[in-house]
């Protein structure tokens, strides 16, 4: 059967998140094949609920607002929901992943996320921090320090780091790694050997990555098993002045515990994401302390990926309503591994 109208969808975003997006390519494409509106309200208003009662589809962002089961009641006619970026297990409640098709577009951050990892870890390993703190002082003996005695091997070439979390991102930074020659001591419960065998990994346990990792990278997913794995405990067993790099979710950390430890000078730390506080308060310590590198969620933040992250919002979109397999589905499966 043919159909003779467009779908009807609305796109929930404010302007100039939207158009970051969404080129005007896109959004002329966009055009071509939907009926669309765009409403800005980050949570639910009388007249998003008056839209949502004749929509086919949503696209959302990360300022959409987050939806229970309710959201089947106020949309009698919704059928698929397309989620503009990785993030979907805390956006929808779970049973609307049964009831509906809902995709997400994680795969454009992965690279752009693992390379800010690398980076992370080559300012890490050549301890940049230390040298860039001594030169802040008025005094050259640096120089003259490096000059006669050289300095112990301080370098990412050849050299372990250890990983928690070997999904999209971790494999990215092990690609991205590959011309060092780095070693990569993993710690994943659902990555078998089979997972890793192309990559230069050894599967270990959290407390033997804990144990030996002066270079701990974290990549894996916000769950209820990995929501403040680094606490008090887990941070005192990494070895005395062991970097933290976290690109994944602040979730992971334990941010007090890990802020009295840097302060202590006992670990130092380069944080992309922070929990509870994102951003962090301005007096927080960890923005001025020495031994600690903080970014402002750059990770993914080029507007090139967020064009491409339409790309395949539009690409799910037009396959669902040609009546084909979308190919980004996240299915109630997948939400315990996601975050």
């Amino acid at each position: 059967m043919i159909r003779r109208t467009k779908p009807h969808v609305v796109v929930l975003s404010n302007r100039p998140l939207f158009d970051s997006i969404f080129t005007q390519n896109l959004q002329n494409r966009l055009s071509d094949s939907f009926l669309w509106t765009r409403l800005p309200s980050r949570r639910v208003t009388p007249a998003t609920r008056h839209k949502l009662a004749s929509v086919e589809a949503l696209i959302t962002t990360w300022d959409s607002p987050v939806f229970g089961e309710e959201l089947v009641g106020w949309a009698p006619q919704l059928r698929i929901i397309a989620h503009c970026g990785g993030e979907v297990k805390a956006r929808f409640a779970r049973r609307l992943f049964d009831r509906l098709t809902i995709t997400n577009a994680a795969a454009p951050m992965a690279r752009p996320v693992a390379e800010l990892a690398v980076a992370f870890l080559l300012y890490a390993a050549r301890n940049l921090d230390s040298y860039r703190t001594s030169l802040k002082n008025s005094s050259n003996r640096i120089y003259r320090k490096l000059h006669l005695q050289g300095t112990p091997y301080e370098s990412l070439l050849d050299q372990p780091v250890g990983m928690i979390g070997f999904g999209r991102i971790g494999r990215a930074v092990a690609d991205l790694l590959h011309p060092f020659g780095t070693r990569l001591i993993v710690h994943d419960p659902y990555v078998t050997a089979d997972v890793v065998r192309d990559y230069p990994v050894q599967l270990a346990s959290l407390q033997e990555v804990l144990r030996t990792s002066h270079l701990l990278l974290l990549t894996a997913a916000l769950t209820d098993e990995t929501r403040g794995m680094l606490n008090g405990k887990a941070l005192a067993s990494l070895p005395r002045g062991a970097w933290v790099i976290n690109v994944a979710r602040g979730g992971l950390v334990d941010l007090p515990a890990l802020t009295r430890e840097v302060l202590l000078g006992h670990l130092r730390c380069a944080l992309d994401v922070t929990d509870p506080f994102e951003p962090l308060p301005l007096r927080h310590p960890l923005r001025r302390c020495s031994g600690a590198l903080i970014t402002p969620h750059i990770g993914a933040a080029f507007v090139s990926v967020r064009n491409q992250i339409a790309e395949i919002v539009l690409a799910d979109l037009e396959r669902f309503f040609r009546g084909e397999p979308v190919e980004n589905r996240v299915s109630t499966r997948m939400l315990d591994r996601m975050t």
